[in-house]
């Protein structure tokens, strides 16, 4: 019995005590540094396009501009823009349910402003260089393509 004892510890219990002995070296690692200047003056820089180009786009759509710097309000303001209801805000709030809530958002967004599918996966992916297009290029704000804001008035059947 001792003896597959010793056997499992020497072949489950050693090597793991090897798994933890990792060696860094700290001179040619940047691991544990802050980022340096650069990154934060880049960062910056993204940061201010992309509040312009978001600030333009609530512009064109009728909407204020300051709203695209409030966290949960500029969600709600895009619902409005793209013509999706306001609890879809709820969706955002629930993992995975908010990636797909995200895509048909970007895709509405991209309908609402007269581009295609391809132009909402743009916003989506590259949103650093399709989002500044959707409000600094000369897309035009048509209306919400998601649905009426108001109950429909078309004819119904009897």
């Amino acid at each position: 019995m001792n003896s597959h004892i010793e056997v499992t510890q020497n072949v489950l219990l050693i090597p793991a005590r090897f798994l933890g002995q990792v060696e860094y070296s700290y001179s040619t690692s940047a691991q544990g540094q802050a980022p340096g200047p650069m990154f934060w003056i880049c960062w910056l820089g993204v940061m201010i396009l992309m509040i312009a180009a978001c600030w333009k786009i609530y512009t064109k759509a009728g909407q204020p501009g300051w709203a695209c710097i409030i966290p949960i309000y500029n969600l709600y303001i895009w619902c409005k823009i793209v013509g999706r209801p306001a609890w879809w805000i709820i969706l955002m709030l629930i993992p995975f349910v908010n990636f797909i809530v995200g895509i048909v958002l970007c895709i509405d967004l991209a309908k609402s402003f007269g581009k295609g599918v391809g132009f909402g996966i743009g916003l989506l992916l590259l949103g650093i260089i399709f989002f500044p297009i959707l409000g600094f290029g000369s897309a035009q704000y048509l209306g919400p393509t998601a649905g009426s804001l108001t109950p429909s008035t078309a004819p119904q059947a009897a």
